[in-house]
């Protein structure tokens, strides 16, 4: 099990990576998504596999790493009537193969990952996974295949798609390649473009039971005690990677400040708010933002929860109206890139505003 980053060919940062682990495309195993393994090993081995498949599910589950894995093992056994393939028992293939060695290293010819690209004047990612991304693929299906196999497109992630990628998305999966294989990684599927869900087997992902989550971050090598991993496995929402960033941004002591703020909503506590805004702003803390980000966005849907029974319908829709404009302050603020101190105190003012009616 690769657990460990590597060298990779790119020179700029890696999208979605995590200091000190495997990326997705390295790592040898897969935590608990047996049955999601299975319906992409047997649709393989029928032979009549779609050419086209969303893997659907919450960000953090393994939905990157099991592309990558149906990905190493349809290109390192490129006939699915062969021996090796009937007699499988999963999509694991040695770690030291050649094909497996390329894609760890970001260099198998006949594998496209699209994602965001980075901005090497902004240095930063791009908000959008933009056009001219998806329109790498003309060239990379256009042409043979390096080894005389599949071809194979991992879109990382749909959710990031701008209208016109999605467009140029749908033309390619309307007119599949021969031998070619799309796998589109969507956080939340159910809003991508109606067409192209249509053109598209959907493979949704569980969510990580907490016990394994803790599990798997003493696996890791991960920093912490017992007692914060299970508590970080417990906010996590099934996510490895949510546990992950918890533990290492003491995100368990964000979800309790913010929990005794909004707490004491309609009355707003602005000394806690500002240290609370100040602690997940500070210079380095791009992780403690977005856990801070996600931890509103869950606030604001759990009290709509609360007061639906309490309340009646009209609390709740201002909650719901909350959660929503909570999503406008941020994508302002990350689009045109002001102050993000100034968009948490204003998303703690839009739940203390919905509290108050």
């Amino acid at each position: 099990m690769a657990l460990r980053a590597t060298a990779v060919v790119d020179a700029a940062p890696e999208i979605d990576s995590l200091e000190g682990l495997a990326l997705p495309r390295q790592r040898g195993d897969l935590i608990d998504q047996v049955e999601a393994e299975r319906v992409l090993l047997d649709a393989y081995r029928s032979g009549r596999i779609h050419h086209a498949w969303i893997l659907g599910g919450p960000k953090g589950i393994g939905k990157a790493t099991l592309a990558f894995r149906f990905a190493r093992f349809v290109l390192a056994h490129p006939d699915p009537t062969s021996a090796e393939v009937r007699g499988a028992r999963d999509l694991s293939v040695d770690p030291a193969s050649p094909v497996a060695r390329r894609i760890a290293g970001g260099s198998h010819m006949d594998l496209l990952h699209l994602r965001r690209p980075w901005d090497e004047k902004a240095k930063r990612f791009k908000t959008e996974l933009p056009v001219d991304e998806i329109r790498r693929t003309v060239g990379f299906f256009g042409s043979t295949a390096g080894e005389g196999g599949w071809r194979i497109a991992i879109v990382d992630s749909a959710d990031d798609l701008n209208a016109n990628a999605a467009n140029a998305l749908l033309k390619i999966l309307e007119e599949p390649p021969p031998r070619s294989l799309f796998l589109v990684i969507a956080h939340s599927p159910g809003r991508l473009l109606p067409t192209i869900r249509s053109r598209c087997r959907r493979l949704d992902l569980d969510a990580l039971a907490p016990h394994r989550i803790a599990e798997a971050l003493g696996d890791l090598g991960i920093e912490g005690d017992p007692a914060t991993f299970a508590a970080a496995a417990d906010l996590a929402d099934g996510s490895l990677r949510r546990a992950i960033l918890l533990v290492q941004n003491d995100g368990v002591r964000l979800w309790r400040s913010l929990e005794k703020i909004v707490a004491a909503l309609p009355e707003l506590d602005v000394r806690a708010a500002h240290a609370f805004a100040d602690l997940v702003t500070a210079r380095g803390a791009d992780d403690a933002f977005d856990i801070a980000v996600d931890f509103l966005f869950e606030q604001a849907g759990r009290r709509a929860r609360e007061v639906l029974a309490s309340r009646g319908n009209a609390a709740a829709a201002r909650f719901a109206e909350a959660h929503d404009e909570i999503g406008r302050i941020v994508a302002r603020s990350e689009a045109l890139n002001l102050d993000r101190k100034a968009a948490i105190l204003a998303a703690i003012r839009t739940l203390a505003e919905a509290a108050r009616n």
